[in-house]
């Protein structure tokens, strides 16, 4: 400080962070709406039942890409949308690009009234269905690419029902639910220990009382899980986007996913929580969908394991435990260096995940050629 000055007076300073965050509700507003739309990759309506559907990229009778098809499940605590947030983070409209016939599902919005939906009739019957009519379409077998919760239901479909599912495109997948235990870095392992501790009468209680898990307290419990960072955020990282228009959209759009969270029918709810997380069911062979034990040893087609070397929503070693407990002959993992969320629209995993995904499906999938019709229920 020089001689005779005082103290820097924080008038400046707080000038300065008004007009940001002057600048930056302006640009939210600006931003808004149509402008902050999620997943406006074309695509088109192929099959309902009730609240689920089926929907095919691009327009009703275009020539599909060579390399599928593939279809794209999310589990029920997030949107499948986060795989085409917006057309330059767009995990889909890069494997469109690649050639692949790709398919998503979409779970809708289950109600209080859905209370007594378990996995199995999202994970056998409705994703049956869906391949069912994929199958019937395209006369060719389907491959899945199962996101996190959707990885478990793309897993107990592909054991139970090995000969319709040409092969596991699984990211961020848990599949031993204690595995983090000894990590290494163990704030990875926050949502695990939380979820573990659980008491099963205290899951069943809460449960029988709302009949679903509130996709706002999903939203909630994720959020509680990096308080700093989730703080930062909203004050000095948003402040910091005021004269940054693109990264500003690509904020909004993330926030209008991170609110877009379906809430979870109690009957399956209670699996993922109880059986899953506290009781570790599925990696010991003990997990069953509708009488029937799921055994991963069944599981023969290609699988490709995408982990998130920095997730501490699925820890790696929990996603990683699928090795060597299938006996599928072309396993391959993939390392992405992102979080949970940035697998699907980080700039890190841009030229990563969708290259891998395409040169997987061309070298893995394409080479086995199988009868449809033999794949049907």
């Amino acid at each position: 400080m020089s001689e005779g000055a005082g103290p820097r007076s924080p008038v400046g300073d707080w000038t300065d962070i008004l007009r940001r965050g002057a600048r930056v509700s302006a640009a939210m507003m600006a931003h808004s709406g149509p402008q902050a739309a999620i997943a406006t990759t074309p695509k088109h309506e192929v099959w309902r039942d009730g609240k689920v559907s089926l929907h095919r990229y691009g327009a009703p009778g275009a020539e599909p890409g060579p390399l599928g098809p593939m279809l794209i499940l999310q589990g029920l605590f997030g949107r499948q949308t986060i795989t085409d947030l917006e057309p330059e983070r767009s995990l889909v409209r890069r494997l469109l690009e690649a050639g692949t016939d790709l398919w998503v599902i979409d779970w809708g919005n289950p109600t209080r009234a859905d209370r007594f939906l378990d996995m199995a009739d999202y994970a056998l019957y409705w994703l049956g269905d869906a391949l069912d009519r994929v199958i019937a379409e395209t006369g060719r077998p389907v491959a899945l690419m199962g996101i996190c919760q959707g990885g478990v239901f793309a897993l107990s479909h592909a054991a139970l029902a090995p000969e319709r599912v040409a092969g596991l495109a699984l990211a961020v997948t848990p599949v031993d639910f204690h595995a983090d235990t000894g990590e290494e870095h163990p704030e990875r392992g926050f949502l695990n220990l939380w979820a573990r501790n659980l008491p099963a009468e205290t899951v069943d209680a809460f449960l029988d009382e709302h009949g679903l898990v509130p996709g706002a307290m999903t939203g909630a419990v994720f959020q509680s899980l990096s308080p700093l960072k989730n703080a930062a955020k909203y004050g000095t990282d948003l402040l910091g986007m005021a004269d940054d228009p693109a990264a500003l959209a690509t904020f909004m759009r993330m926030e209008t996913w991170l609110a877009d969270r379906p809430d979870h029918p109690a009957a399956a709810a209670r699996q993922w929580l109880v059986e899953l997380y506290g009781e570790n069911r599925l990696v010991q062979g003990e997990f069953a969908l509708d009488g029937r034990r799921v055994d991963l040893g069944a599981i023969t087609c290609p699988v490709l394991n995408i982990v998130a070397e920095q997730d501490h929503i699925v820890p790696p070693p929990c996603a990683r435990a699928l090795d060597g407990r299938t006996n599928s002959t072309a396993y391959r993992l993939l390392d992405v260096p992102t979080g949970h969320i940035g697998v699907f629209v980080s700039e890190k995993a841009r030229d990563i995940v969708a290259p891998a995904i395409a040169d997987w499906l061309a070298t893995e999938i394409g080479s086995r050629e199988t009868d449809a019709s033999a794949l049907r229920r």
